[in-house]
């Protein structure tokens, strides 16, 4: 394939998305840009003239919802225009009618549903053929799905309702009309949930005078659980394409078949493309320098690039994606190694010479466990404690750090020194090491889940961790069960003299703030709970070095419009009994915060959409940024940093992307 022409806006604006979706028939072309002008969306008309594509018109009618052309759909004169779905603004079907020539339109009226199925995700696809329009609602009845049929009447100019197509086999949430295409009088229609998830295809035939009078079913064959067979779809000429999005933990996949004659399809090939991702960044003498808010075309301020692995060349397989991080300093050579979460496995990096970071090996997930988002890990007497979320019968693995030393040339694929079963799935794990006592915290799926709290776990013998009982407040959690999003564990060294010495939790669970006394580990006991002002979800936090303050972050107030930038709630801790907040920062950006550590008077926090955000805590309540990097240029998310390695380097994950290696130059201006 070869570029023939390139279609475009003019000066496109920021954030236009233009070419989100597109439509061809023939010598027109209708291109959606459903981000334009703050959201509010248009079309563009293009006609070929036989030489080449000329911008003919753009329109967005009068009172459209937001996201005016988030998927469109192209029949002669006739078209179709999806908006986006929203909390307040349920998705329009806007039907049209264009004049290629003049470059006009003209509204037609919306395509409404049945008032139960406005919320059933209705537009998620729209398809049109011969004044036959079919709009998708895949999550009505519940998840189950529909097709909606509407006939266009051209003395009247208006559209009218007709008949329901739905799955005729038997299993919910099949999510039946994801995705549909046109065959002649046969329509093709998406159900990428049917069989537990592993999709199907239906074909419906129409005939004109009779109406709808045959279907049939092709469920997915020879393909992955979880496939997503009918997420997408294409079908012209002879050829069918049909995606099967869940390929590869969701990097996808197609199937195409052939139509080998009459109505008669074969093949079925599964083609999937390479890895994707930004290129790696390694070898070089320097270190890429933030200048004019820039760095290898990263937005920046006072932080240099020094090197950046991609997934792939961190062991993960396609579709992989990163997680959590931690690192080791091994005590005998003083290497550096970044221990790097993947939804497949985990990798270790050798950061020795940052500006080559070398691949040592790869541990791959615990076998039989599904691969998960969530991969989480922390380190005590060179052993690495990693555990995964709704991945299934995962447990905890151990690895020995110190068969690191051995690795030499290619990298090497381990397996765990032990394998902890007393858990089966959890949310991540906390560790002591002066006590030295792990704490899995967000426990599920089986085993001892200790009501997703606090399971204890006594690292005496570092390689094979025992159990040694529960901890959970149920004044806390959604559920009131105590569960613990995240947590840390100190031997108390902060200003309330009647827990000095303790050891202490500090949990993030869900809706408050836990403190708990885990001394006495057959009688934990809770201190104190406390909510805070727009809860949605506490998510993560760490102390200040003297235990004076906690700084813990909500993942669920910036998306949900609770608060108007990224916001970092700051407690008090000078009474253990009554946490007090004491302040909330907030950001200029809006983005989600995940997790953040704090080195000395340094706070370095990882958000969604903004990257890594460097604050200086010097005065405790009122932090100041001095740095960041914003590590994906298409606005993926940092999931988390490590800043503790003694060279001053830190590294932090790109969930899409891989591994980044950076250096903070940024300094809080000294006001005289």
């Amino acid at each position: 394939w070869g570029e023939a022409a390139r279609l475009g806006s003019g000066t496109p604006a920021e954030d236009a998305r233009f070419g989100t979706a597109v439509a061809l028939d023939g010598t027109v072309a209708l291109v959606s840009a459903p981000g334009e002008e703050d959201g509010a969306g248009a079309v563009y008309l293009f006609a070929h003239d036989g030489s080449g594509w000329s911008q003919r018109g753009r329109f967005r009618p009068d009172g459209a919802g937001p996201g005016f052309g988030t998927r469109v759909a192209l029949d002669g004169d006739l078209a179709l225009v999806s908006t986006a779905p929203g909390p307040e603004a349920p998705v329009e079907v806007h039907a049209l009618r264009l004049d290629a020539a003049s470059g006009t339109f003209a509204t037609l009226g919306p395509l409404t549903a049945p008032d139960e199925m406005t919320a059933g995700g209705f537009g998620s696809a729209i398809a049109l053929q011969g004044g036959l329009a079919l709009v998708g609602v895949p999550t009505a009845d519940p998840g189950n799905g529909a097709v909606l049929t509407f006939s266009f009447d051209p003395g009247r100019g208006s559209w009218s309702r007709g008949a329901t197509l739905v799955p005729f086999s038997d299993g919910l949430r099949s999510r039946f009309g994801s995705a549909i295409g046109f065959d002649g009088d046969v329509v093709w229609i998406g159900a990428p949930g049917a069989g537990e998830g592993s999709g199907s295809v239906y074909r419906f035939t129409r005939d004109e005078a009779a109406g709808w009078t045959g279907a049939t079913e092709s469920p997915a064959r020879g393909l992955a659980a979880n496939a997503s067979y009918g997420s997408s779809l294409a079908v012209g000429g002879d050829v069918a394409v049909v995606g099967a999005g869940g390929i590869d933990e969701r990097a996808g996949g197609v199937v195409i078949a052939e139509r080998s004659g009459g109505s008669q399809w074969s093949g079925g090939e599964l083609v999937i493309g390479e890895h994707r991702g930004l290129p790696a960044i390694t070898g070089l003498d320097e270190e890429i320098p933030c200048v004019e808010s820039d760095a290898a075309g990263y937005e920046c301020d006072n932080v240099n690039i020094i090197s950046f692995l991609p997934i792939k060349d961190l062991a993960g397989g396609r579709g992989a994606r990163v997680n959590d991080l931690w690192g080791w300093t091994d005590p005998e050579t003083g290497r550096e190694i970044a221990i790097v979460g993947r939804s497949d496995g985990t990798a270790f990096v050798d950061l020795t010479d940052p500006h080559n970071p070398i691949l040592l090996g790869n541990l791959p997930k615990t076998p039989g466990s599904r691969s998960a988002i969530w991969r989480d890990m922390k380190v005590f007497a060179d052993h690495a404690y990693i555990v995964a979320d709704g991945a299934g019968e995962h447990g905890v693995q151990v690895f020995d750090l110190r068969r690191l030393r051995d690795v030499s040339g290619e990298p090497v694929t381990f397996e765990p020194d032990f394998h902890y079963d007393g858990i089966a799935s959890a949310h991540n794990i906390v560790i002591n090491p002066e006590t030295p006592f792990a704490y899995v915290v967000g426990a599920s799926g089986g085993g001892e889940t200790c009501g997703g709290g606090l399971h204890m776990l006594d690292l005496s013998e570092p390689a094979s961790p025992v159990f040694a009982g529960c901890f959970a407040d149920t004044n806390t959690g959604r559920r009131g069960t105590g569960y613990s999003h995240d947590a840390q564990c100190v031997v108390y060294h902060g200003p309330d003299e009647e827990y000095r010495g303790r050891e202490i939790c500090l949990g993030s669970n869900e809706n408050t703030l836990s403190i708990a006394d885990v001394t006495d580990k057959d009688n934990p006991v809770a201190i104190s709970f406390e909510t805070y002002p727009d809860a949605v979800y506490a998510h993560q936090g760490w102390l200040t070095d003297d235990h004076r303050f906690f700084y813990m972050n909500d993942e669920g107030d910036e998306p949900q419009g609770r608060v108007e930038g990224t916001r970092t709630l700051i407690w008090d801790l000078e009474d253990l009994d009554e946490p007090i907040l004491a302040a909330q920062y907030i950001a200029e950006t809006p983005d989600t915060d995940h997790n953040l550590y704090i080195l000395g008077n340094l706070m370095y926090q990882s958000n969604y959409g903004a990257g890594l955000r460097i604050l200086d805590i010097t005065e405790p309540t009122n932090p100041v940024e001095i740095a960041f990097f914003d590590n994906s240029p298409y606005g993926g998310a940092s999931w988390s940093n490590y800043p503790y390695f003694k060279s001053g380097v830190v590294v932090m994950t790109s969930t899409g992307d891989g591994l980044f290696i950076v250096r903070n130059t940024g300094r809080r201006a000294l006001i005289p």
